[in-house]
């Protein structure tokens, strides 16, 4: 049987940052770290998440992930299936024909029609995609903000503000650096009089 995987778990918490009307766009890095996952597992999720149109990302300091719909009009089966992909629950094997006593040679009655077993979880996934499609991003942001303190969101906003401004910061170190570097090049280059 298949199952979900920490992907669908990671992404949906990632998601819920995003899923605020006023959110700024995140880094899929500082998205992870934020909740204490690894950074290039989160990594690989966003862009199948964007290629769902889920997310939509922008380049630079200042970019990052942004929802690319609003949180209502994004269910959870959304997420799972950019995420999973649309796979089975269960993958019958049909391994009611390979019974010993049949020699090899099942019997029609015995492969005849859908396994029962098979069909009983082909309506346990039915079941299960119906509930993932009726809850949305929105309804389990809500969820979490009755539970969450209420100054939480500012928190969250501040954190990851500052780590833009720390992305910033370095990257104007850093030109500042190849500045120095390229003039005291420049000043070695001179021929001497």
């Amino acid at each position: 049987m298949a199952h979900l995987g920490n992907s669908v778990e990671y992404g949906l918490h990632c998601l819920l940052w995003l899923s605020a009307p006023d959110a700024a766009p995140a880094s899929s890095r500082d998205l992870a770290e934020l909740q204490g996952v690894s950074p290039s597992f989160v990594a690989k999720i966003f862009p199948k998440l964007e290629k769902a149109g889920i997310v939509s990302a922008s380049a630079g300091i200042h970019g990052g992930y942004r929802l690319a719909r609003p949180a209502a009009k994004i269910t959870v089966l959304d997420v799972v299936d950019a995420i999973e992909g649309h796979k089975p629950l269960f993958d019958c094997q049909e391994i009611r024909g390979r019974c010993a006593i049949f020699k090899g040679k099942a019997p029609a009655w015995s492969t005849q029609g859908v396994c029962s077993i098979h069909a009983v979880m082909l309506r346990a996934e039915q079941s299960m995609r119906a509930e993932l499609a009726s809850a949305t991003l929105a309804d389990l942001a809500t969820t979490v903000a009755r539970k969450a303190p209420t100054g939480l969101p500012s928190e969250i906003k501040v954190w990851l503000s500052g780590r833009m401004a720390a992305r910033s910061e370095a990257q104007a170190e850093g030109r500042t650096a190849q500045a120095k570097q390229a003039a005291a090049s420049k000043l070695r280059r001179r021929p001497e009089h």
